[in-house]
């Protein structure tokens, strides 16, 4: 935080400079990273005053010998040392894109039916914990499964951080329970894979050749049934040079549809840049060829016992019932803590 304070201190100096205006884009990138310094710094001042305020609270507490005020103190310090938790893990998001939103794919892999029951499964999960976090979410495509189900489905969610995250889920997701789909209620096990890529913030956009897209128009599918899309405004775009292939459906405009499909279609080819430049594929993406069993980043065992575990990191907990609900914070915080090198994650404590 030192270091920090410091670096803030030389851009104000900087900024004092009389001629700052003198290149007006150098002067408001200059006070953007000025308010960008002080929105890391000022949870980090708030946190230390509410420290002292608990501090002053227990020891009034010992001096009075008040039970009431001791335990207003202790339930201060507990909401201190879960908010410390969730700073020091934003910390570990130092990427260049993980302040970004997220744009989240999920695709069903090997099991069939069961495998787009899991796509429908994994997306809810990943909305909960969005607006449990208070993100916006929105579904921009889905491609039902024959019988139930999504064989595929993209969403944007928006949100501090939201990007730096959810990277952490990239991967293969295996799911093992008893089939609603199986008369006889076998144990299947299925896949899908999830991908995140941050969205392009407006200045970072890449420049794309109208003469290099292919737009295709359809009528958008439905549960509903073929009366309910009367006209083609599903919008697909085929990037011809990189063979890119976006689409989106659940807008009723074409001209939205292809906007949000324009949007994604450049945060792949930013992405696909990233990856060249950088040479950093299996860590921008890392999922693996095949959807289906030995590629896994994570299990949910839900027959014949009940466990989640991040193959990962080793993270595990018998509560699945909760990180299906979008309790991942946990798993989350266990992976970035992996990745930066901090302690090992160790397994959640079993409410059973």
């Amino acid at each position: 935080m030192a270091r920090r304070r410091a670096e803030l201190a030389q851009l104000e100096q900087r900024s004092a400079a009389p001629d700052l205006w003198g290149d007006p884009e150098q002067a408001q990138q200059l006070l953007a990273d000025i308010a960008r310094r002080k929105q890391e710094i000022a949870p980090w001042d708030d946190l230390a005053r509410q420290a002292q305020d608990a501090q002053a609270l227990a020891e009034l507490a010992v001096e009075e010998n008040d039970a009431a005020t001791a335990t207003e103190a202790a339930q201060m310090l507990a909401q201190l040392r879960r908010r410390l938790r969730e700073m020091e893990i934003t910390a570990l998001l130092a990427g260049e894109y993980d302040r970004s939103n997220a744009i989240l794919s999920i695709n069903a892999g090997a099991g069939g039916t069961e495998a787009c029951d899991w796509v429908d499964m994994l997306v809810r999960m990943y909305l909960r914990w969005a607006e449990n976090r208070g993100y916006a979410t929105e579904v921009i495509d889905r491609t039902p499964g024959e019988s139930a189900g999504s064989r595929s489905i993209t969403a944007i969610i928006a949100g501090a951080y939201a990007y730096g995250y959810l990277k952490s889920e990239r991967g293969v997701h295996r799911l093992v329970r008893r089939s609603p789909f199986d008369a006889a209620h076998r144990r299947h096990t299925s896949f899908a894979s999830v991908d995140v890529i941050p969205e392009v913030e407006p200045e970072e956009q890449v420049e794309i050749n109208p003469d290099d897209l292919r737009v295709d128009t359809y009528r958008a599918s439905s549960a509903g049934g073929q009366h309910v899309n009367k006209t083609d405004s599903a919008v697909r775009i085929t990037h011809l040079p990189t063979g890119i292939v976006v689409q989106c459906q659940n807008e009723r405009s074409q001209h939205k549809n292809r906007a949000l499909a324009l949007k994604v279609l450049k945060a792949r080819l930013l992405e696909r840049q990233i990856q060249e430049q950088e040479r950093k594929l299996a860590e921008m993406r890392g999922v693996p060829a095949d959807i289906a069993w030995g590629n896994q980043i994570r299990s949910y065992v839900l027959q014949p016992y009940v466990m989640v575990k991040d193959h990962r990191t080793g993270y595990e907990t018998g509560n699945a019932e909760a990180v299906l609900e979008g309790d991942i914070d946990d798993v989350i915080s266990a992976y970035l803590e992996y990745k930066a090198g901090g302690r090992s994650p160790q397994a959640a404590p079993d409410p059973g």
